[in-house]
This record gives C-alpha cells, sequence and structure tokens, in this order.
C-alpha cells in the first residue's frame, strides 16, 4: 500500500502545472494581452493558440508579449517581434502574400478540384450506354425463370 501511495505521488509532480500570474497596468493593456495569445499559434502543438497551450515555448512566448505590453509596445510591433523571429507560421491569420499563396488557395483549389471530379463523374454516368440483351437472350433469361419458379411451388 506505501508503495502505491509514493508511486502515485511520484506521478502527481509531473502533472504539475504551473499558472501564470500577471499583473496589468489597467484593463485594456489586460485585453490586448489575451487577444494577443489568442491570435499567437505555439509552434510546438501548432493546433493550439498560445495562451491555451502548456508547452515551455508557449509559456516564454506569452512571457515576451507581457514584457512587451509593459514597455509599451503595440500589438502591431509585438506582432511584427513575432513574425520576424519565427516566421509568419506564428500567427493564426498570416498575411495575403506570395510566401503564403497556397495556405489562403489550397482550401478552395481543393474544392474547385472536387467539384470538378464529381460533375465528370455524373457526366460519365449520365452518358454511359447501358448494355441492352437481344431478344433471345431475354427470352433464354425468361425460361430459366420460369423454371426456377416451377421448381419453388
Amino acid at each position: 500500500m506505501k508503495k502505491l501511495v509514493l508511486c502515485l505521488f511520484l506521478l502527481s509532480q509531473s502533472v504539475h502545472a504551473e499558472i501564470e500570474v500577471y499583473q496589468f497596468a489597467n484593463p485594456e493593456v489586460e485585453l490586448r494581452y489575451q487577444s494577443l495569445t489568442e491570435e499567437l499559434r505555439c509552434l510546438v502543438c501548432q493546433n493550439q493558440n498560445i495562451a491555451d497551450s502548456h508547452a515551455e515555448l508557449a509559456q516564454d512566448l506569452r512571457r515576451k508579449v507581457y514584457e512587451k505590453l509593459n514597455s509599451g509596445e503595440t500589438n502591431e510591433q509585438i506582432i511584427a517581434y513575432m513574425t520576424e523571429r519565427y516566421g509568419d507560421f506564428v500567427l493564426y491569420r498570416p498575411p495575403f502574400n506570395t510566401r503564403t499563396l497556397i495556405l489562403w488557395l489550397a482550401p478552395v483549389l481543393t474544392l474547385l478540384i472536387g467539384g470538378i471530379g464529381f460533375w465528370s463523374l455524373l457526366k460519365r454516368r449520365e452518358n454511359s450506354t447501358e448494355e441492352k440483351l437481344s431478344d433471345t437472350e431475354l427470352a433464354d433469361l425468361n425460361k430459366l425463370l420460369q423454371t426456377k419458379m416451377g421448381n419453388k411451388k
């Protein structure tokens, strides 16, 4: 029993998460902080923003955003710093330029190609000619059906 308690205690230490508490000068700065941390992507998790991520890099990025807000930088300056350092991938809504063109056009192209493929499949089905049975084949089939039906009675 003591070993079980010791194991549970040791395991609980590994899932211990630190809660960050930042003091803001006013509620407006706090709202800017929340907005920025929700707009920046965690580079480790890739599907979470840095506000929701528990990765160490996300903690560092949140701290950096806090420091830059307290030093008086604007949201645009902070975003420019992050994109200069980590690239456009750090943004959930990357700018529309030649480097991010595929990010913006890929969903539209995928739908367009899928729609064209589906439309051509429907047209091909519509245009396919069904093979009809000849009179002798139809007569043979009717004979077979009648003999089968006769056997079941």
